[in-house]
């Protein structure tokens, strides 16, 4: 499983690691810092498979968001600076 953030702004700077993999069945948790983040930039999470394109899994500009449909949780902090995903 691959995980990558993304911030839909040409400008912003995302620090993470740049790869991060686990076996199914194994939690793991994805945490972003984004500095430069404005108020009106989305955080989007997207995975990919091996042999598939990149998948959205999930975004938001700001709090907590459950996703049901992978049995994850996406918050982003109040000042929106930092995320985690966790899976």
């Amino acid at each position: 499983l691959f995980l990558s953030p993304t911030v839909a702004s040409g400008r912003a700077q995302v620090q993470q690691e740049p790869l991060l993999e686990t076996t199914e069945g194994t939690g793991v948790n994805i945490s972003c810092s984004h500095p430069k983040k404005r108020i009106q930039d989305y955080i989007h999470f997207y995975r990919q498979l091996p042999g598939r394109g990149p998948e959205l899994l999930a975004l938001t500009a700001r709090g907590s968001k459950d996703l049901s449909d992978i049995a994850g949780q996406l918050s982003v902090s109040e000042d929106g600076r930092s995320s985690a995903l966790w899976l």
